[in-house]
């Protein structure tokens, strides 16, 4: 009996093991944070100037998100767009102009 568990018992460590030498840390999330935010921003130039973002921490298991946010280009109001970081290619597209008013969260 102890030598079929032991072969199970060693497969089932190294399993273990291994999916958490695979786990993300801080510092890369951090990273991935800080490029989809400056693809991001640079996506929106013709958009927005000076974009802000808002990342989600994680995105999607293919991409990155964001909402960018700032003074409409050639304009004197405040726009956002919807930011897709493809993580893959770790290219960004952004959607169309959404006015303040349409995306302020209210209670």
């Amino acid at each position: 009996m102890t030598i079929t568990t032991a072969p199970f018992a060693a497969l089932s460590i190294f399993l273990i093991t291994g999916s958490v030498a695979h786990a993300s840390t801080d510092d890369a999330w951090a990273k991935f944070q800080t490029d989809v935010s400056r693809a991001c921003v640079k996506a929106s130039k013709g958009l927005i100037e000076k974009g802000n973002t808002v990342v989600d921490p994680y995105g999607s298991q293919h991409y990155g998100m964001a909402v960018v946010t700032g003074k409409a280009v050639g304009a004197k109001t405040r726009i956002s767009t919807i930011c897709v970081y493809d993580k893959q290619k770790k290219t960004a597209e952004i959607g169309g102009e959404i006015s303040a008013e349409k995306l302020a969260v209210k209670p």
